[in-house]
């Protein structure tokens, strides 16, 4: 059973990679509303939840075979998402730009999907542990809903106003994110 502190720490743990994803976003937003914020936050908060209780739900067979590849899965979602935010930025001629990040479904649902891999196996680990999953569940998305929320606003505030310098720094950032996802499991069966 995981006591409330056990659950915090590991929602923050969870939502860490969801938290550098939205300072990237935030970069490449040239100015940050609070609605910009909430749906970025929203995005990563419901998968957040979401995926936990899926791998309760799958059980350990099915989600273990899913687990299996989830660093390979992760790695190729944000390196893909990234090097797409490379490509564009090298591709726009001007400096800056008026243009925001998109933040419709075709752009953030891979981020979200692949920030939140790893919180499947937390939901696989949850059944195990007899944890209630309602609750924890709820903590998750509310934790990373908010964390991320922030961060759009951290990634706004430290950014630049160059949209070309921010998604090619943030398509670094993820591409970077993935092969640390990829590295520590590789590292963890190596040793």
């Amino acid at each position: 059973m995981l006591s409330l502190f056990e659950l915090f720490l590991t929602a923050i743990g969870l939502s860490m990679d969801a938290f550098a994803v939205a300072v990237c976003l935030g970069f490449a937003l040239q100015k940050v509303r609070l609605q910009q914020g909430l749906i970025v936050g929203l995005y990563f908060g419901l998968f957040q939840a979401a995926m936990p209780l899926l791998g309760y739900v799958l059980g350990s067979q099915l989600a273990g075979g899913i687990i299996a590849f989830s660093h390979w899965i992760a790695f190729f979602l944000l390196s893909f998402v990234g090097g797409q935010m490379i490509k564009e930025s090298l591709s726009n001629k001007e400096e800056c730009i008026e243009e925001e990040v998109s933040l419709r479904f075709p752009f953030m649902l891979p981020l979200a999907l692949a920030t939140s891999i790893d919180a499947l196996a937390a939901g696989v680990s949850f059944a195990f542990l007899q944890v209630q999953v309602a609750p924890a569940v709820a903590f998750i998305g509310i934790v990373t809903l908010l964390l991320s929320t922030a961060a759009v606003k951290i990634g706004s505030a430290f950014g630049t106003r160059c949209k070309t310098r921010a998604q090619l720094a943030g398509g670094i950032i993820l591409i970077l994110i993935g092969l640390k996802i990829l590295l520590a499991h590789m590292a963890t069966t190596i040793f």
